[in-house]
């Protein structure tokens, strides 16, 4: 389908290539689609009959023969053909509906499937709120013009091309003076496609923002920042002002399409007025009968409404690229971390971790968060990363899942690198708790279950008893079916960060990953969790991040990291031994009480 004059004024080359991609997605229901055009081609044939029908009638009341049956066999026909255009205007609703919401699921479907394949660094420089509006508002954006503007836009084509084929055969004269108003509705979309394009361009982009501000402040979290500071006069003033900006750019793409409306209701009333005059002369002079003058006017009409529909309808279609393209901007954004064709299933991990010349660089960032780093960590060995803020700890052990790709080196596990591993047997290798715990509104049963939903209660529970929860679970008011809340904030912070312990021991990893793991307990939580990494990490792989170091003594191997490199490697006495920054930092969390 090609847009008359889009390339010389509405739409650019990129934007115009959006529409046969988004036609693309009707294709596994084109028999269905099939359907709906017949039940669209019959609806517009059967809209001729009463025209016809108010021609017959009229010029038989004009020449009486001496009977009224054949005015009620016209009638009942008529009415025939309207009750049958009605029922498969029911039959085309249902097909177009169909059509349009499998449409939107499928979009729906590979829009979500295609950002959750995306690596973290796509959402640390993503907006939550803007990735959200993808899905949802510019979605419901193409919504109706995928099905019923679509078929609307067919209908009123094929109903311009009945009539006007109905007209020439009522009268030509006439039918050259109908086409009069087409340069009228020509200027117009000209004149207008443009301004509504963009009108509803800023629309959608708008839209999107409102939904960024709206998903990052009315969150929990959100609300308690703004309660905190006492921002709530500037959040709604800022929300007044974004709710303002969106109003006005609504009003101006509704503006847009009204005087383009406008126009051919005008072009709708000089028509008649021009059909009136000429028709009358030829009644007079006997060169046409009243019948078809009155019949002629009646399909002009709805020629002329065809031409609205028609120009409307297109005019949907070509705003309705924006969202279009903003949906393909989001698809054709490729991944950085992907999984490899041919990867390999690691079927019964040891769970042995290697660190080879692993460079890393953060996008947009000058320094290398890793820098040539090397490291080894044997299956069943306790590990720990240590060193100060920004030394790329965090990094390091992101690495092993694949949240990121080094730029050079490689990440093993038992030997194989990362890369060549399918996600779903290294996701099952490796087991993390972070130091930001996201637990799911739902309840603790749910939560708990999240890696593993075939555990039953006994799991469950002994679990949560491994990870110090049983006192937490006896407390709530429906034990393991208490809903917890958005974020677990009817848990405290150290119970959250249990609840995430508790989720990964179900999970039962060959591999475990603690991202200060014991920063929101208590001491005396502090030291039951340490016993439990301590009995978690016989036969296991254990990598924890802290900076107290107090929960790492005991580690077969710490590696101390400075701005991207390790500086230092051994046992704690063998650290404390060397001095360094290893000994400045036990120092000063250890340094002796004064007498």
């Amino acid at each position: 389908m090609r847009v008359p004059g889009a390339s010389r004024l509405w739409i650019s080359p990129e934007r115009r290539r959006a529409l046969p991609r988004a036609l693309g997605y009707l294709r596994p229901y084109r028999a269905r689609g099939a359907l709906a055009l017949l039940c669209v081609l019959a609806q517009s044939l059967l809209g001729a009959v009463p025209f016809l029908a108010v021609r017959a009638i009229t010029n038989h009341l004009t020449h009486p023969h001496g009977s009224f049956t054949p005015v009620l066999e016209i009638t009942v026909a008529a009415f025939a053909a309207m009750v049958l255009s009605g029922l498969l205007g029911v039959a085309e609703t249902y097909l177009t509906v169909s059509l349009s919401e499998s449409v939107v699921a499928d979009l729906r479907g590979q829009l979500f499937d295609h950002l959750v394949g995306q690596s973290v660094a796509y959402f640390t420089r993503s907006r939550a709120g803007d990735v959200m509006s993808r899905i949802v508002n510019d979605v419901a954006g193409v919504d109706d013009v995928i099905g019923s503007t679509s078929l609307s836009l067919l209908n009123s084509a094929l109903t311009v091309g009945v009539s006007l084929g109905l007209m020439v055969w009522l009268n030509w004269q006439l039918t050259l003076l109908t086409l009069l108003i087409a340069p009228f509705v020509a200027l117009g979309l000209r004149l207008g496609g443009r301004s509504i394009y963009r009108a509803r361009e800023r629309v959608q982009g708008e839209l999107a923002e409102l939904t960024v501000y709206l998903r990052e402040t009315l969150e929990l979290s959100g609300v308690m920042l703004l309660k905190s500071f006492g921002r709530e006069q500037r959040e709604r003033a800022r929300f007044a002002e974004l709710n303002r900006s969106l109003r006005d750019s609504e009003i101006e793409a509704g503006m847009a399409t009204r005087w383009i409306t406008m126009a051919l209701r005008l072009a709708q009333i000089i028509g008649p007025t021009l059909l009136l005059l000429a028709g009358g002369y030829l009644v007079t002079h006997h060169k046409l009968s009243l019948g078809s003058l009155l019949a002629f006017s009646m399909v002009a009409i709805r020629f002329a409404g065809a031409i609205q529909e028609s120009a409307t309808g297109l005019l949907e279609v070509i705003g309705s690229l924006a969202p279009w393209q903003r949906i393909f901007d989001t698809l054709d954004e490729p991944y950085e971390v992907s999984e490899r064709t041919g990867a390999r299933t690691l079927a019964q991990p040891r769970g042995a971790v290697g660190i080879e010349q692993v460079s890393f660089r953060y996008p947009g960032q000058r320094r290398a968060a890793l820098s040539g780093v090397s490291a080894a960590v044997e299956p069943g060995q306790l590990a720990a990363l240590v060193g100060p803020s920004g030394a790329g700890k965090t990094t390091l052990s992101h690495l092993i899942p694949r949240f990121y790709d080094p730029q050079s080196g490689s990440v093993t596990l038992d030997g194989v690198d990362v890369r060549e591993l399918t996600f779903a047997s290294l996701a099952a290798a490796v087991g993390l708790v972070l130091q930001e715990t996201f637990l799911l509104h739902a309840s603790l049963r749910e939560n708990l279950a999240y890696g593993r939903a075939d555990a039953d209660d006994a799991q469950l529970l002994a679990a949560a008893a491994q990870a110090n929860l049983q006192e937490v679970i006896a407390a709530l008011p429906d034990g393991l079916d208490t809903v917890i809340g958005e974020r677990g904030y009817r848990l405290s912070g150290g119970e959250k960060q249990r609840v995430a312990i508790a989720r990964v021991i179900l999970k039962d990893p060959r591999v475990l990953i603690f991202d200060e793991a014991t920063s929101h307990l208590d001491s005396v939580s502090e030291r039951l969790i340490q016993d439990t990494l301590a009995e978690l990490s016989r036969g296991r792989t254990s990598i924890v991040i802290a900076h107290r170091l107090s929960t790492i003594l005991s580690a077969d191997q710490i590696f101390v990291l400075e701005r991207g490199e390790i500086v230092q490697r051994g046992t704690h006495e063998q650290l404390l031994s060397q001095g360094g920054l290893y000994t400045q930092l036990y120092e000063s969390q250890f340094a002796a009480a004064p007498s």
